[in-house]
């Protein structure tokens, strides 16, 4: 009889196993359970007034760098529009605030019926 020496080597890595489980779980069909979805609605409330606010800021910022520069820059015909083209800008910027406060406050109102229901559904003991 032949004695072969047939051996088996297995290299277990933990990081290969976590990656594998990482990638296999993006082609899964996903189950949006009752706290994910809770997370998705508070996270939405605020996300549209978060938009508008900042695109608003920024506009604002930019009117009154342009309203500066009609001002120090070209002086003789632009002076008076430079301010008030950076008076714009500078209520652009103040209204940001209200304007972000006001949209999700309304969204919240709206949104408020779900979400109680899912705290509610989310708090019962099993």
């Amino acid at each position: 009889m032949e004695n072969k020496n047939e051996t088996f080597t297995y290299t277990y890595s933990a990081k290969q196993q976590e990656e594998i489980r990482n990638i296999r779980s993006k082609y899964l069909p996903k189950e949006e359970n009752k706290m994910e979805q809770l997370r998705r609605l508070d996270r939405s409330a605020s996300k549209k007034g978060t938009v508008v606010s900042v695109t608003l800021g920024v506009i604002g910022c930019l009117l009154l760098g342009v309203g500066m520069c009609c001002t120090m820059v070209w002086m003789q015909n632009w002076f008076i529009p430079g301010i008030v083209i950076g008076v714009l800008g500078i209520a652009a910027v103040a209204v940001a605030y209200p304007v972000y406060n006001r949209i999700t406050k309304k969204k919240r109102e709206k949104l408020a019926p779900q979400i109680l229901k899912l705290t509610e559904e989310l708090s019962k003991p099993e």
